[in-house]
């Protein structure tokens, strides 16, 4: 017997479509101004105060009149990190499939907990989690997550590494906490990122248990830094990190020769990958992350390189037992399919947003040959960024990209100029170029000089963003 459901209370329906087609209406001026809007806010903190500080209501208003006010609200403060001149952290837009499963995914409104609170969120991912592991070479048989970003992907797959290591030395952290466990060492980059950082300091690593290894000029750890260390303590339970993609640089370390060395101690290897990980879905630059599948566990983002909107991270890890000994919760009052992805036994959320129907859209939308042009694009735009800009009056390419990372620093050209000196004309110049509105810009500190990071991470940018965007910097360096 067929069955239909029963339709929208008219009033309900009426409600939303009237507000979801302003919505549309919006956000279409928006993505359709984006070439032509300054790349930058253009409102300053007090503005934005004053404008969005209205005082709360008694009554509710009209869902039509909250939208419009909020539009009017948020003018100058919104970044143009959606277009294609944006080149600020590593941030890229958002395919205009991914938008679209994005707004449905918040129409549907899915709790992707488990396999129970939605079954087709819960196979979506499943499937997502597979398509990535083929694109990524990563092994087949590796558990993963969908969370917000790369800081709770690191969180994920360092929960697992932490309770693998106890284990291996008889521990049952799940069981009896960190509190008279075997103390854990964790062997990381100079240069490693702050997610990094943020990840083990949440887990329970204070800074005295992270040894910094000694990388070379582009950021990779040496191989002799991470053997001593091994050797110092050889009983201890050890957990490496190592990246592909520096932030700063882009480089990539030799796990070719650095993961058999650290397995050869028992250590579990985990990569950060945020952004480098990509790397291995073009074949013009998959050498870079030769031997990358070695590792224990991986993190890398979905809102960089993927090009879906934020809130998407994925971990993956190559022991799925101790990823789910370690996440996984059982009750009495959560409904388990045991066939079937529960997705809160592999991330560290519960309730959760149905985050894999972008993905899906995404990966759908692209196909392999889509993510690798993606990633070969980018790349492309940021060695002409790095090296045109790099090779102007003032300027000073540091770094040859790559991959989609370039660093350039802006000099003070008087004879006695101090590092000091060149540090403050980088921070000026970035700051004149992102008040053109023609390009957003960020600052770093790299090996201790202050440089201006450009990271290519979007499906918006263009040959002509690319003219546009030197012609800017030309015109800054010739006023200043």
């Amino acid at each position: 017997m067929t069955t239909t459901a029963a339709p929208l209370k008219e009033a309900n329906t009426t409600q939303y479509e009237e507000v979801l087609r302003q919505a549309y209406r919006k956000a279409i001026a928006y993505l359709a101004g984006l070439d032509t809007a300054p790349v930058a806010a253009t409102a300053d903190l007090q503005t934005l105060r004053r404008q969005l500080g209205r005082p709360l209501e008694e009554r509710g208003i009209a869902a039509e009149q909250v939208l419009a006010d909020l539009v009017a609200d948020v003018e100058g403060g919104l970044v143009g990190s959606a277009g294609g001149r944006f080149f600020g952290w590593v941030i890229g837009g958002a395919i205009p499939a991914a938008v679209a499963a994005d707004w449905l995914t918040s129409a549907w409104d899915q709790n992707g907990a488990i396999y129970a609170t939605s079954p087709a969120a819960s196979v979506a991912e499943e499937v997502v989690g597979g398509w990535l592991k083929e694109i990524l070479g990563l092994p087949s048989g590796a558990s993963f997550a969908l969370t917000t970003g790369c800081q709770m992907a690191h969180v994920t797959a360092l929960t697992a590494a932490r309770h693998w290591v106890l284990e291996q030395k008889g521990w049952d952290h799940e069981e009896k906490g960190l509190s008279g466990a075997p103390e854990i060492r964790v062997l990381a980059s100079d240069q490693k990122h702050a997610s990094v950082a943020r990840a083990l300091r949440l887990l329970g690593f204070g800074r005295a248990q992270v040894v910094d290894l000694a990388t070379d000029g582009m950021s990779r750890v040496e191989a002799q830094a991470l053997e001593e260390e091994l050797k110092r303590k050889p009983d201890a339970p050890t957990i490496v990190v190592l990246q592909a993609g520096d932030i700063n640089t882009g480089g990539f370390d030799a796990f070719e020769t650095l993961i058999p060395m650290a397995h050869a101690r028992g250590a579990w290897v985990h990569v950060d990958g945020a952004f480098g990980l990509w790397a291995r879905a073009s074949e013009k630059y998959r050498h870079l992350a030769r031997g990358v599948e070695l590792a224990d566990s991986w993190a890398t983002d979905g809102h960089k390189w993927l090009n879906v909107p934020h809130d998407s991270g994925f971990a993956f890890v190559a022991h799925p037992e101790a990823h789910r000994a370690a996440l996984s919760e059982n009750t009495s009052y959560v409904t388990y399919v045991a066939e079937a992805r529960n997705e809160m036994e592999w991330n560290p959320e519960w309730s959760r947003r149905a985050r894999g129907f972008a993905t899906y859209a995404a990966l759908r939308s692209l196909g392999r040959e889509g993510v690798s042009a993606l990633v070969e694009r980018c790349c492309r735009h940021a060695a002409s960024l790095g090296t045109r800009i790099g090779q102007l009056p003032g300027a000073e390419l540091l770094r040859e990209p790559v991959l989609n990372q370039a660093l350039v620093r802006f000099l003070d050209v008087r004879p006695e100029a101090t590092e000091a000196d060149h540090a403050k004309r980088t921070d000026e110049v970035i700051a004149a170029i992102n008040a053109t509105g023609e390009a957003f810009f960020t600052g770093s500190t790299w090996k201790g000089r202050r440089v201006m990071r450009i990271s290519v991470s979007s499906w918006q940018t263009t040959d002509e963003d690319v003219e546009r965007v030197v012609r800017a910097v030309e015109g800054v360096l010739r006023a200043k």
